[in-house]
């Protein structure tokens, strides 16, 4: 089953989408990579869809990506006395460590972390940004803050501190046990919530080894700050917008998402943009046009993938919400100022023979007009490398490893095809131009341009380019 586009679709599963049948669907609408958010929902019901999709894998004959989402620390305020608080602008509010003595009007703060982290100026983000209050005064079991916006406060609310850098493994006991389930069931990608600094990923890293791919969530200002590095230890990056927006000025969330875009392509890393990118799809059967033209923009951007999270999990139109995307993918894809926008952020190319490889075959295929691009590729990485150049040309990779066919499934442009080891020269032209005819991407007399490595199965090696016409 071959789409019609070059970026890739990620589909969150929940309540609304977890049967066989549902997520069969999803599929044929255009998901190429399914999410499991381990914020939610039992072991067993993760299980079940993942054998699920398996099966629909094995049905199809196509390679399926499923992503792991970790839950992550959650920093929230404890059980208020009276279950909920009204606090105005310019009160002072105190908030305190469980079992610290504590006034009624008091908030309970059950992370010590917090308290040993944050210093005067800080600032307190509660209910999604919706209260906004300032660090005034530490004491050794509590602080007073001021109230910058104010407004009613209920029960184990969520905490975001843009401003401070906690002492805080992003990994809590319960990631680290889902982490292990989730590896076991044999999941494609890991990724990881809460990212603050490179060493979080070499923590990941050590636990996950290379049974799965890592992608590091950016939702955290510090993040940024060591963002290069933080790229350069990852397999892949999501731009997590929703955390993001709140620590950081909404104004500033689209440029920073341009910048992560063009880092990721930069350094041969898949990127996808996430939150509530069709969002009023979750109770609506269209979107607004502002949520269109965001999908759009991150299409413009040049991103490997766009997800959805609600509106397929517990939307009520998670078939109407996956063609939606696909369409407006489509369309942009195919709209006279696309390749333009895409070949001017293209960066230049690294002075390494593997890159310089990757590019000739693109711009050769462009030249001659070739069907596809038929890669051989061992755990990806000459894929990815043609696809940075985000060629109009397919991309046709083909792997003697079934999980890095499922990994590609996120990586833009590219069609995986899973397929045996070849063991000479010309099995390996001869098999490149019958799967790019069997797979549909080309036919008697068209040209494709292969991509391989000599000598074969050794990851690196990338150093060959053959044109052949399809006989």
């Amino acid at each position: 089953m071959r789409r019609s586009r070059r970026a890739k679709i990620v589909a969150t599963v929940g309540p609304a989408c977890c049967e066989p049948k549902m997520l069969r669907t999803l599929f044929e609408a255009g998901v190429d990579t399914f999410r499991l958010n381990f914020s939610h929902g039992a072991r067993e019901d993760h299980a079940a869809v993942h054998a699920a999709i398996r099966a629909l894998e094995a049905e199809i004959g196509r390679p399926v990506g499923i992503l792991l989402d970790l839950q992550g620390p959650k920093i929230r305020i404890g059980t208020l006395r009276d279950g909920s608080l009204t606090i105005a602008a310019g009160e002072t509010i105190r908030f305190v460590q469980e079992g610290a003595d504590r006034d009624r009007d008091a908030i309970p703060l059950p992370h010590p972390e917090v308290f040993a982290a944050a210093a005067p100026g800080h600032d307190l983000l509660i209910d999604d940004g919706r209260l906004c209050l300032r660090v005034k005064t530490l004491f050794r079991d509590s602080l007073e803050a001021e109230v910058i916006v104010g407004g009613k406060l209920s029960n184990h609310k969520g905490v975001n501190l843009p401003g401070t850098i906690l002492d805080l493994s992003p990994l809590t006991a319960k990631d680290r046990s889902d982490l292990e389930f989730g590896l076991r069931l044999g999941v494609d990608w890991v990724a990881l919530s809460f990212v603050q600094r490179p060493g979080d990923l070499i923590e990941a890293r050590g636990l996950i080894g290379e049974r799965a791919g890592l992608v590091a969530k950016i939702e955290k200002p510090a993040a940024l700050d060591r963002i290069d590095d933080i790229i350069a230890l990852s397999d892949a990056v999501m731009v997590a917008r929703g955390d993001l927006g709140v620590e950081i000025p909404h104004e500033d969330v689209p440029g920073r998402q341009k910048e992560l875009v063009r880092a990721c392509r930069l350094a041969v890393k898949p990127v996808i943009v996430a939150t509530q990118m069709l969002d009023s799809m979750v109770s609506s059967p269209a979107p607004t046009r502002a949520e269109a033209s965001d999908v759009a923009t991150a299409i413009y951007d040049g991103a490997d993938a766009v997800m959805l999270s609600a509106e397929s999990a517990v939307g009520r139109y998670p078939r109407q919400a996956v063609e939606m995307m696909d369409r407006i993918i489509r369309s942009t894809e195919r709209h006279k100022m696309y390749r333009s926008i895409v070949d001017a952020l293209r960066p230049d190319e690294e002075q390494t023979p593997p890159h310089a490889v990757a590019a000739a075959a693109a711009g050769l295929a462009s030249a001659i007009h070739a069907a596809a691009i038929v890669v051989y590729t061992s755990g990806g990485t000459t894929a990815a490398r043609i696809a940075r150049r985000r060629p109009d040309v397919p991309v046709l990779a083909v792997t003697p490893s079934s999980d890095t066919a499922r990994r590609l499934c996120l990586l833009w442009g590219t069609h995986s095809v899973f397929s045996s080891d070849v063991n000479n020269y010309e099995e390996m032209v001869s098999r490149a131009v019958s799967t790019a005819v069997r797979e549909r991407f080309a036919e008697s007399l068209d040209h494709v341009v292969i991509v391989a490595g000599i000598p074969f199965a050794q990851a690196g090696t990338t150093n060959n380019i053959r044109v052949i016409a399809v006989p």
